[in-house]
Order: structure tokens, then C-alpha cells, then sequence
């Protein structure tokens, strides 16, 4: 398999009992790799599917790519100048020598060195030089099997000129237990552009560790956007991007629904390496019953004439939730711009109380006001990747 996941390895078995450094601690010992998944696992979790909208039929797709538990169920693609492939097609024929664990290491922490000693499926998504390939590619991670590990490696690849969009959908079985850790790089080549939408649906008793790096050529532009829209046990996340050339763009948002015993940290990281560049992270939280958020959002300021800003507010739905943010300013040259906005609180009664004045029903009221904090408006996203997040928020929404 090559040289550098031959060094991937040994870097990965000595991290094996190495914590991340935010969240809660597992034994990962407790879960094994499950590779007997199937299409009628799939077909049995349409309802789950439909929750983070997946769409079976592949109508209005780029492409797609099926993944349940570890095994590979379905892969498509449909337009000139796309590739999808799985990850170890690719890496057999060689398309992502180059590319495999130079954004994330394999020894960052416990997880990744799981994923690197046994993630061998996830997908592959290349936009050739100067292809717009205006309809959404869509990939689903689907876990089906009590205690199973998933561990899909992720490799999207926009090359000069280009834009791609991926819609990735994953969710799991009501009734089980399991572990999701999912590496993903990206990279933005030269003036080209990634729409990244994640939409999420856990369950009470499954643990989530996506570990995700994107690298930003000169006058590239990267915008990614997640979902959480169900209780799970544990969810740790921090995507990591950096600016590396003039004028690179990015823009992270999310929407976070806690509800039961949740207990996740997550947020962003961009770093403004190159000169002008731009970076905006804003982060809409909601905590019910006994769930407990963290919000990590940092900008890292080292290219001349740089600018970014973060944006954390949370909402509480419960008086034994908690919500707690952190934003992380930092700069090391003196022209940067950087700012912060961060914000707690709870629904208004006088605002519940004017739509119930006008014949609203007071649960439909909060469900309105609670879609409206939600919304994240982000420009330059395609209208249907828009839909499927709006459509997303209102099912969160009529669900709290």
C-alpha cells in the first residue's frame, strides 16, 4: 500500500492510548470493526435516512457513495470530470499518494491511530482542473451493527478552477451502540471551491470522533456546514482549515441540537496563513434537558492584512442544560482584523406570547422562534444544498 501508510502505521500504534486533546475519553477496546453491512441495512433504516436526508433514488446527484458499517454498498458517478471512488480503490490506483494523512496525522490522538490501523473504506470525491460540477455529490455512512467501530477515510479533492459540492448524510440504528470516527481532507487548489454540508442523527448510546483537515490554495474558497440533529452519547469535533494562499476564503457554521444526556465539543479552527485572507466561524447551539455543549471557535491571524470573525450563540432550552463558549483570538502581525461575538439566553415569553396572541399555538410558536435562531445564511451556497439545511432545521425544530 505504499511507503507512507506503511509509516502511517507505526506512527498510529503508538498513539493508540493517546486521549484527544478536548472531550471525553474512551476505551475504544470496547468496540470492535464490523465489516457484514449490506444494502438491506439500508433499505431497514429509511427512516433514519430520511432524517438526514439521503436520498435513495440518487435523483438530482453529481454522484453518490453508500458506506454501511465497513463495507461498501453503492458508488456512482454521473458527470464529466468528476471521480468518486473508495478509499482503497483510490489508493491501489494511485490517485491519492499524495494526499493521504498529510492534513490530519495519524498520531493525533487515540482515534485517528484507529482509523489508520483499520479504515480501509470511505470515499474518495476529485473535481477535474476547471469542471463546475454544479449538482451535489451525496455519501452516506450508515452504521447498522451493536459495538461496531466505523472508520471511513475521506479524501475530497478540488483541483484549479474548480467547484464541488458534497452532501454527506450520516446517521445510525435507533437500538445501537457504536463508534463513528471518520477522517476527512480536503483540498481547495488554486481559485477553486468547496461546498462541504453535513447533516448528522445519532442516537443516545453512540459515540462520534470525525476528525477533519482542509488546506485552502490562493484564491480558493471553502464553506462548510453542520448539522447535529439528535441526542448521542459523546460527540468531539474541531475542523481544522488553513489559509495557505492570498485571497483563500472560508466559512464555517453549525447548528448543534443537544437534547437528552448529550455530551458534545466541538467548533473550528481557521488558521489566515496567506495575505488577504478570510475567515468567518459562527456557531448556533441548543441545549435541552441534561445536555452539556462546549463551543471551541479560534482564528489564528499570520498573513498580512488578514480579517476574521467568530460568532457562538446558544440557546437554553432547559434550567439543567448547559452551554459554555470559548473563543480564541490570536495574531501575530499587526494589521490583522479579528473580532468575536458570543451570546447566551433563552426564549422571550413576550415574543411566545405575540404569536399565541395571534392564533399560533404556543408549541408551534416555539418551534418558529427556535427555527429562526437556527438559520445561518450563507452566500454563494447552490439552492439545493440550501433546501436540504432548511428542511434539516424545521425537522430539528418540530422535534424539541
Amino acid at each position: 500500500m505504499g511507503m507512507k501508510l506503511d509509516e502511517a502505521l507505526v506512527r498510529a500504534r503508538r498513539a493508540l492510548d493517546k486521549p484527544a486533546e478536548f472531550g471525553p475519553d474512551l476505551n475504544v477496546s470496547e468496540f470492535a470493526v464490523v465489516t457484514g453491512g449490506n444494502e438491506l441495512a439500508l433499505s431497514r433504516g429509511r427512516d433514519r435516512l430520511s432524517l438526514v436526508g439521503v436520498d435513495l433514488s440518487d435523483e438530482n446527484r453529481a454522484g453518490s457513495y453508500y458506506q454501511v458499517d465497513e463495507s461498501v454498498v453503492g458508488i456512482s458517478a454521473k458527470m464529466p470530470g468528476l471521480t468518486v471512488l473508495p478509499f482503497e480503490h483510490a489508493i491501489e490506483e494511485g490517485i491519492i499518494e499524495n494526499y493521504v494523512w498529510e492534513l490530519v496525522p495519524p498520531d493525533l490522538d487515540k482515534y485517528t491511530a484507529l482509523n489508520a490501523i483499520y479504515g480501509r473504506r470511505g470515499y474518495v470525491v476529485v473535481a477535474e482542473r476547471k469542471r463546475k460540477i454544479r449538482e451535489p455529490v451525496q455519501a452516506c455512512l450508515f452504521m447498522s451493527s451493536p459495538g461496531g467501530i466505523q472508520v471511513p477515510h475521506n479524501v475530497i479533492i478540488a483541483e484549479e478552477g474548480s467547484e464541488l459540492s458534497v452532501y454527506t448524510g450520516c446517521t445510525i440504528m435507533p437500538e445501537v451502540v457504536g463508534l463513528h470516527v471518520g477522517v476527512t481532507e480536503i483540498y481547495v487548489k488554486h481559485g477553486a471551491k468547496v461546498n462541504f454540508v453535513m447533516i448528522h442523527a445519532w442516537n443516545e448510546d453512540a459515540h462520534v470522533r470525525p476528525r477533519t483537515a482542509v488546506l485552502v490554495e490562493e484564491g480558493g474558497t471553502y464553506v462548510e456546514h453542520y448539522i447535529n440533529m439528535a441526542p448521542v452519547a459523546s460527540l468531539q469535533a474541531r475542523p481544522r482549515v488553513t489559509l495557505a494562499g492570498r485571497e483563500a476564503k472560508a466559512h464555517l457554521s453549525s447548528v448543534i441540537v443537544a437534547k437528552g444526556r448529550s455530551l458534545m465539543d466541538f467548533g473550528g479552527l481557521i488558521r489566515l496563513e496567506g495575505e488577504e485572507t478570510r475567515g468567518e466561524i459562527v456557531s448556533r447551539v441548543i441545549a435541552k434537558d441534561f445536555a452539556r455543549t462546549t463551543s471551541r471557535l479560534r482564528l489564528e491571524a499570520n498573513g498580512i492584512g488578514c480579517r476574521g470573525h467568530t460568532e457562538c450563540n446558544g440557546l437554553m432550552l432547559s434550567k439543567r442544560a448547559q452551554i459554555l463558549t470559548i473563543p480564541e483570538l490570536l495574531s501575530s502581525v499587526s494589521d490583522a482584523e479579528l473580532t468575536h461575538e458570543a451570546a447566551v439566553g433563552k426564549l422571550k415569553e413576550e415574543e411566545i406570547y405575540y404569536l399565541t396572541a395571534r392564533g399560533i399555538k404556543r408549541k408551534e410558536a416555539i418551534s418558529m422562534l427556535v427555527r429562526g435562531f437556527m438559520n445561518v445564511r450563507i452566500e454563494g451556497l447552490p439552492s439545493k444544498l440550501r433546501r436540504q439545511i432548511d428542511l434539516a432545521i424545521a425537522m430539528a425544530a418540530a422535534g424539541l
